[in-house]
């Protein structure tokens, strides 16, 4: 028999004769060498699902797991709900005598899942947040992040005095910066009702005192987006990316504005690739002015010696 501290799904070898020819019988639990007969072990655990499933969905509509764990809603996705279907376990239509009941019991579960103002004042801001991140078209990594900056900012009690919204608007901000996939503030104040300095006040705030690893967003994290929304070719984003490296090389990003910077990168390579864009397409985009453009484009040409026919 093979050694109980050893997992049977390490075992690759028969170890009487040396054969990798092994079957795994689930009816009787063994598994057993097809060389020489050997029975390695007799307590093998089938994980598998209990019953036959010709297609997908039948495997999905009877697995016993749940949906996953998840910190956008404010019982962690734990809790179950009653369907709003009328129909049962089997799929039938539940009858009409039994209906009352049903949309009492409803009710009463609905209220149940929010039993007090903590948890009341977390399901609001929650919902705010999934508003927010699906007009901004953030991915769920980093509505997850932005989730668990706000449950931490709750813990250090640092709504008390602050809007719900002004402060999921900062945890989202937040969330973009740690992750790498950048907002703009006034792309952020653009889906919410609180002003772009209150944000940034209160996004100040939350990274001090929650002690947030946030590195400064850098000028490359813009290109593929603002490239994407002006249809700009692949070679064009190369263009950018090559430009912005020569420009941090040379020292010309530091104290300036990585959206201005890029802007004008992308304008340059859209020069260069004959995919021309205006300046006041490429502000709009970047959510800059065209006089930032103009400075930045100056200064990029002149000490990176980039010969540009307009």
């Amino acid at each position: 028999m093979v050694d109980k501290k050893k997992s049977i799904y390490d075992i690759e070898k028969c170890p009487e004769c040396g054969s990798s020819q092994l079957v795994r019988d689930y009816e009787r639990g063994e598994l057993i060498c097809s060389n020489c007969g050997l029975v390695i072990d007799d307590s093998y655990i089938d994980e598998g699902p209990e019953w036959r499933a010709f297609d997908s969905e039948q495997n999905e509509s009877r697995a016993r797991t749940g949906s996953p764990m998840t910190y956008t809603i404010h019982d962690k996705g734990l809790s179950t709900d009653i369907s709003w279907k009328n129909k049962d376990s089997y799929g039938k239509s539940i009858p009409t005598r039994n209906r009352a009941q049903l949309y009492r019991l409803r009710k009463w579960q609905k209220r149940i899942k929010v039993s007090n103002a903590a948890e009341r004042n977390l399901s609001q801001a929650l919902q705010e947040l999934e508003r927010m991140t699906s007009n901004l078209s953030i991915p769920n990594d980093v509505r997850e992040t932005a989730a668990v900056i706000y449950r931490k900012a709750v813990k250090q009690n640092m709504i008390r005095g602050r809007s719900i919204e002004g402060v999921v608007a900062g945890s989202i901000y937040a969330a973009c910066r740690i992750t790498n996939v950048p907002r703009t503030l006034d792309e952020i104040a653009s889906v919410t009702r609180v002003k772009k300095k209150e944000i940034g006040r209160t996004y100040r705030i939350m990274a001090r005192y929650l002690k947030l690893n946030i590195m400064p967003s850098k000028p490359e994290d813009y290109v593929n987006r603002f490239c994407s929304k002006l249809r700009l070719s692949m070679e064009a984003r190369k263009r950018a990316e090559e430009i912005l490296k020569m420009a941090v090389d040379n020292d010309l990003t530091s104290g300036k504005g990585p959206t201005g910077v890029a802007a004008a990168a992308i304008y340059i390579a859209s020069l260069i690739t004959g995919e021309r864009r205006t300046q006041r397409a490429i502000a709009e985009v970047a959510g800059v002015t065209e006089v930032t453009i103009r400075n930045r484009y100056k200064e990029l040409t002149e000490k990176l010696n980039l010969t540009i026919e307009e």
